[in-house]
């Protein structure tokens, strides 16, 4: 098990681009189609992973470690998760100087934003979905997460309000609605 966990996460580190969120449908795939964890069970570890300081999909990747494999497993998916990178950064760090002007690598990573954009955003929606977030029917609820979501949205983007206080406001909001 602490191979196939290793393979795994050292393939989904390696291939996956965008950072953390980016990687979360990745993931989820893998472990629920494997029958690792179930969807509930990788929301659950996904909502943990980002109130723990780090990356998220390296949490998750963590914690989906732990479920499956116990401390063994957990640290397993870690380092799995973690190596490709450190390995690429050690490697570009090399070449950075040569490759960072190059044509080519810069007509990759213009076509790299919009997918990257596409997969964070995709997190996001099948996140708020497998929660209950997001539902068809309109409840007193669903309106109060959208006003919340909303006036979240305009704080961060139009005055620039720091994500530290939309995130204890949007709670404290949350508690007395709910």
């Amino acid at each position: 098990m602490l191979l196939q966990l290793f393979i795994l996460f050292f393939m989904i580190g390696t291939v996956s681009f965008g950072g953390g969120y980016a990687m979360l449908p990745v993931i989820e795939r893998e472990v629920t189609g494997k029958g690792w964890i179930t969807t509930t069970d990788f929301t659950e570890a996904v909502a943990l992973a980002g109130m723990t300081p780090g990356s998220i999909a390296s949490n998750s990747a963590t914690i989906v470690g732990y479920k499956v494999a116990g401390i063994p497993g957990a640290i397993i998916s870690s380092i799995a998760m973690s190596l490709p990178s450190l390995i690429l950064i050690l490697v570009i760090a090399l070449f950075f100087y040569k490759l960072h002007s190059n044509k080519l690598v810069k007509s990759v990573f213009y076509g790299l934003r919009p997918i990257v954009t596409s997969l964070i955003m995709y997190a996001a929606i099948k996140l708020a979905l497998s929660n209950g977030v997001i539902s068809t029917s309109i409840s007193w609820d669903m309106v109060c997460l959208l006003l919340i979501f909303g006036i979240s949205l305009i704080s961060l983007l139009y005055f620039r309000v720091h994500p530290v206080i939309v995130i204890l406001c949007a709670g404290v909001i949350g508690t007395i609605i709910h």
